[in-house]
């Protein structure tokens, strides 16, 4: 198998690929847990993309499944569809999943947003989890960052009543900004009394975060939801009940 050839930046994980010049040498993925966007077409609520039917939890930016793996092994209640627009990292992940078993699991090669707008149905989400996207760091560059007020709008049409939002980032400046814009839309409550926490008890933590942790670097996180009251007369999923993994560590 030849290598995959790119141009990025520090991240295997940005998600504007629109915005950036890339280039990628396209490996053929065989695996059944990948689901080309076809499929996701022919079938509206993804209702028979999993072997059972559960609430629905997305990744976005799944990078090569570490974190997916620990938590959809946590969470056999829940299915996990998982998104990367890296052919390479969707080919690991999906190899991991195979290796681990997993039937709670399906992975796409989308634009985050592309996939919201165009495969998933408004109040189908029960969790969503996003960790370490590209930080852009230059200051003229932050317009580009995935997360904004913008996108959290658009997230939250998607979010089922009492849906959970999991974010990390080891800039400092993307997770301040992320919770102050998460403060300033109705209906997302913080789950936590500070704005943003350097770990959560029992959180999964992929080799990319352990790299960081390792080095003495701190993860950001923040935990939200999105109020029950939200969905009245727009939303009608019923509430999820998600684990205590969302409980705050300090120090």
């Amino acid at each position: 198998m030849h290598p995959q050839s790119m141009v990025f930046c520090r991240r295997f994980t940005p998600l504007f690929s629109c915005e950036r010049q890339m280039t990628q040498r396209m490996i053929e993925i065989t695996s059944p847990v990948f689901i080309p966007e076809e499929r996701l077409a022919a079938d509206p609520g993804l209702t028979r993309l999993f072997g059972a039917e559960r609430p629905l939890a997305l990744e976005i930016g799944c990078g090569i499944g570490d974190f997916l793996i620990q938590m959809a092994s946590r969470r056999p209640e829940l299915n996990f569809l998982a998104t990367d627009i890296y052919n390479k990292g969707c080919l690991k992940t999906c190899r991991k999943v195979e290796a681990a078993g997993l039937d709670n699991v399906r992975v796409v090669r989308l634009e985050a947003r592309h996939l919201l707008e165009h495969h998933l149905s408004p109040g189908s989400l029960a969790a969503v989890f996003i960790n370490c996207p590209d930080p852009w760091p230059k200051k003229r560059h932050r317009r580009r960052r995935l997360v904004n007020a913008d996108f959290l709008a658009l997230l939250r049409q998607f979010m089922a009543p009492g849906g959970e939002l999991y974010f990390s980032s080891d800039f400092e400046d993307y997770t301040a900004d992320v919770a102050a814009a998460l403060a300033t839309l109705p209906l997302w409550h913080n789950c936590h009394p500070l704005p943003y926490l350097p770990a959560l008890e029992s959180y999964p933590i992929s080799k990319y975060m352990r790299r960081f942790l390792d080095q003495g670097e701190t993860i950001h996180f923040l935990h939200w939801r999105l109020e029950p009251a939200a969905a009245e007369g727009e939303l009608t999923a019923e509430p999820t009940v998600l684990p205590a993994w969302g409980r705050a560590v300090h120090g």
